[in-house]
């Protein structure tokens, strides 16, 4: 089952590359060590600088001193891996190489923990598809693969994949208790115990636990004190069965839980004079009369940006009015897969799963603290004075959760060797099924509107309506206006969802050694993709305090006692071949050049969610790569890897901000987003990944250079709502894809005794330089960052089995967003999401056994 020579090659090649993650363990490594690290990118286990695929490793010792216990966290120290935190770390998005994941489309990154894809989930705001908290924790190295993925993995993706491997049951009795302490009150604890119960039967079991207050500082009073907290437990339990010789049995199950206030942004500018912050007027003129944005940014700019000034708020201070923020979330799965050594030349392997996903948030999209004015718009004074209201907000249907999704796969793969050994072959199916756990997923979110109102004949004014609520759940809100005047509706809408996917995908890929130096690679799949939305926008008007009126918002006038009197249905299919073609030639044992070129494809979707449903097509990529990989041994040892990657991009999955058209008289459609397949785009660059040591001296160097471009853009038409923008302009690069971005890891082991333990000193240097958010925003463009983390470790502490650390991640505490709300166009104002300030602490771990 475990032949490490065999070679079948991987579709999932774009990338080239960057062989080892960007900084080397702190402890110290002997050549072969550092050289010889065994990955499973190709579903079988291999040495790292033979595969001819651009990946980044981390092993469990780098993953914990960097704090990385989520996906945001991970795209920090890794080249081409970017992440859209918008809704928090806990449900961030990533991207390689400008392919990215906006909200409501599949991944075009897939995480994969010991080798089953990510939950689906799909609802108003991101979650779920990915590397949550809880899962970092207890492994043998987490695995990032830049490329079209899906000859060799579950589900067809354009960007890459992610390959979260935990530590496998072992003969020993051994473990771990490890505690951690910081500042922002963190603590942490975990622990593993592996038991062999019989020389054919291992268990190992563990626990995570990390509690710290947020970063990100509440001055309004209202509701939580901080934001971008953490509060998780997570449990794993994992047992092996040798049922015979050849038999293998591997099953895995897992749950975490996260309890948190999640994120909120912090507004910068408003469209109102005094308060543009450098905002072109050209470009981005002063919002129409008649549109929300009129409204709100003169209040942004006399309540909010006037207080922060007033008060010398900082960086991380914030202003929320929501009155309980909270982002929950719940995972828990179950992982079997079956391993028979038919003969020495054959492997059956089978991998089944179950998983399930839920997720409650409750927040103010807009990161807003309004309250109304003292007068209404005609100067007098105003009977809703001091009110606090929302743009649009976003709390779970008392009923059932934002988010409920469970997923089932099942994958049969045949991994062979024939023809004398020259050929190494893979042959399998993929089935994946996945729908809600209740019969609706939804949401209650209150929303301001601008009205048309009569006040004379012939003569109407645009007026700003809202609802000022002490429990959205129950319906306890009032109607307020601008006017200030009985009768203007309040508005909120409900939202009910449910989603279904079916996935199937034949494979077959091989590698055929024409000479023990050259080698030809080759596979196919077919992918049918199935995916069903019903879904049902209710609205809620309120022409007095705490007395709702419902009807859908697709049919105006038609009552709607339940959201699901209002469900419509709406689906997308898709069936698509991709392939893969590649020549590599090892002229030496240590030495990889490879060339390949692989056609990739993601699925499309519908989003059942908007006033009007809506789909769209699947995407897909022509990649063209070129790179090598060298080995150096002796006394100085390390690698050097290099690789160029060019894609053709056609029909890309685009996030396209909807604007209600004001021009629609009393358009009570609420500001929205959508997918759209954004034309054509070009990806170009490359990548060098190289590290060396010299008696105790090590120097990790990882940099990307990625040029990007969207070639045409042309969006469809959405009925209530003006021409659609999208997070990039034709001509301009693609989201979350900065140009360059290089990371730079020196350490150094200190010459003890070996009896003294080893003492090691490193940190880790990153640079990104500037990105695109959104084009579409006056501040969407990201400045550059520079973050530095540093740790100080001593492993077996005088010859004991205590290891002691000492860490700090952004240790100059570097100010800089990772991402925007958005909000400019439909609110006024824009607000930034902050990255993580200076974090530090010690670590103490215990190791029994072995």
């Amino acid at each position: 089952m475990r032949f490490a020579s065999i070679r079948v090659a991987l579709c999932a090649t774009t990338a080239f590359g960057t062989a080892v993650g960007v900084a080397m363990p702190a402890h110290a490594q002997s050549a072969r060590e550092a050289t010889d690290i065994v990955v499973t990118a190709r579903r079988t286990e291999e040495r790292l600088q033979d595969v001819p695929i651009s990946i980044t490793v981390y092993d469990d010792e780098q993953i914990s001193n960097r704090n990385i216990v989520s996906g945001a966290d991970l795209a920090t120290y890794t080249p081409s891996l970017s992440a859209n935190s918008r809704f928090g770390s806990e449900t961030a998005t990533f991207a390689i190489r400008g392919f990215v994941q906006e909200n409501f489309t599949s991944p075009s990154v897939a995480t994969y923990f010991a080798d089953v894809i990510g939950p689906r989930a799909q609802g108003g705001t991101s979650g779920g598809n990915g590397a949550g908290v809880g899962q970092f924790f207890d492994l043998q190295n987490v695995q990032v693969l830049k490329g079209p993925q899906g000859t060799l993995f579950g589900r067809n993706t354009t960007g890459g994949a992610i390959l979260i491997v935990p530590q496998k049951p072992t003969d020993f009795l051994e473990g771990y208790v490890e505690a951690s302490y910081g500042n922002l009150d963190m603590y942490r604890f975990q622990g593993v115990l592996n038991i062999p119960l019989a020389e054919t039967f291992k268990v190992r079991m563990g626990v995570d636990r990390q509690k710290r207050d947020g970063f990100i500082h509440n001055k309004s009073g209202i509701g939580a004190d901080d934001f971008g907290d953490v509060d998780y437990w997570a449990f794993r339990l994992s047992m092996v069965a040798e049922l015979t010789p050849d038999l293998e049995n591997y099953t895995i199950a897992r749950y975490s839980r996260s309890r948190t206030n999640g994120t909120y942004g912090r507004i910068i500018a408003a469209n109102a004079d005094g308060c543009r912050n450098g905002a072109d007027p050209t470009r981005f003129p002063a919002p129409n009369p008649n549109t929300t944005a009129a409204f709100l940014a003169p209040l942004a700019c006399s309540q909010f940006l006037a207080r922060a000034e007033a008060n010398d708020y900082g960086y991380w201070d914030v202003e929320s009015g929501a009155r309980d923020p909270f982002l929950n979330i719940d995972q828990w799965g179950v992982i079997n897969t079956t391993s028979w050594d038919v003969s020495d030349s054959i492997t059956l392997k089978n991998i089944a799963s179950y998983q399930e996903f839920t997720q409650a948030q409750s927040f103010n999209i807009g990161s807003d603290n309004y309250a109304f004015p003292a007068t209404t718009q005609f100067g007098q004074p105003s009977p809703f004075a001091g009110l606090p209201f929302t743009w649009v907000g976003l709390n779970p249907d008392p009923n059932v959760d934002n988010i409920g999704q469970w997923t089932f796969t099942e994958e049969f793969q045949i991994q062979g060797r024939a023809l004398e050994n020259r050929l190494d072959y893979v042959l399998g199916a993929y089935y994946e099924k996945s729908s809600g756990l209740d019969p609706f997923q939804g949401s209650l979110s209150p929303i301001s509107y601008v009205a048309q109102i009569p006040i004379a004949p012939g003569v109407t004014v645009p007026v700003l309506s809202s609802v000022s609520c002490t429990d959205v759940s129950t319906y306890q809100c009032t109607p307020i206006n601008t006017l200030g005047a009985p009768g203007i509706p309040g508005l909120i809408q409900n939202s009910l969802t449910r989603y279904d996917y079916e996935n199937i995908g034949f494979f077959a890929q091989g590698t055929y050694d024409l000479t023990d130096q050259l080698s030809l690679t080759g596979g196919i799949r077919y992918t049918i993709d199935k995916v069903v939305g019903e879904g049902g926008t209710r609205q809620i008007f309120f022409f007095a305090p705490n007395t709702p009126t419902f009807q859908c918002a697709a049919y105006p006038g038609r009552p709607a006692a339940s959201g699901e009197d209002c469900v419509t249905r709406i689906k997308q299919k898709s069936e698509k071949p991709t392939w893969l073609l590649g020549i590599d030639f090892k002229p030496t044992l240590d030495t990889l050049i490879y060339a390949k070129y692989a056609r990739g494809y993601r699925q499309g979707n519908v989003n059942a969610s908007n006033t009007v449903p809506v789909a769209w097509g699947p995407e897909k990529v022509d990649t063209y790569e070129i790179g090598a990989k060298v080995t150096f041994r002796g006394m100085f040892n390390g690698y050097f890897n290099v690789a160029g990657f060019y894609n053709d991009f056609s029909d890309q999955q685009l996030s396209a901000n909807l604007i209600p058209d004001p021009t629609i008289p009393n358009n009570t459609a609420s500001p929205a987003q959508a997918i759209v397949n954004a034309g054509k785009s070009r990806i170009m660059g490359f990548e060098v990944d190289t590290s060396a040591n010299w008696q105790g001296l090590g120097l990790a160097v990882g940099y990307t250079y990625l040029d990007t471009k969207l070639k045409s853009y042309a969006p469809p038409a959405f009925q209530f709502y003006l021409p659609p923008t999208t997070g990039s302009e034709v001509g301009g690069a693609l989201p979350l894809s900065p140009k360059h971005k290089l990371s730079v890891t020196p350490s150094y082991t200190l010459p003890l005794d070996e009896s003294m333990g080893s003492l090691s000193v490193s940190a880790t240097w990153t640079y990104t330089s500037k990105q695109t958010a959104q084009a579409d925003s006056p501040f969407g463009i990201l400045p550059s960052s520079e973050v530095l983390n540093a740790n100080l470790n001593w492993n077996s502490v005088a010859g004991s089995p205590i290891d002691f650390s000492v860490f700090a991640t952004n240790l100059t505490n570097e100010k800089y967003p990772v991402f925007i709300g958005g909000s400019w166009n439909s609110t006024g104002s824009e607000s930034l999401i902050l990255g993580q300030s200076r974090m530090y602490g010690a670590r103490l771990r215990w190791n029994f056994g072995g």
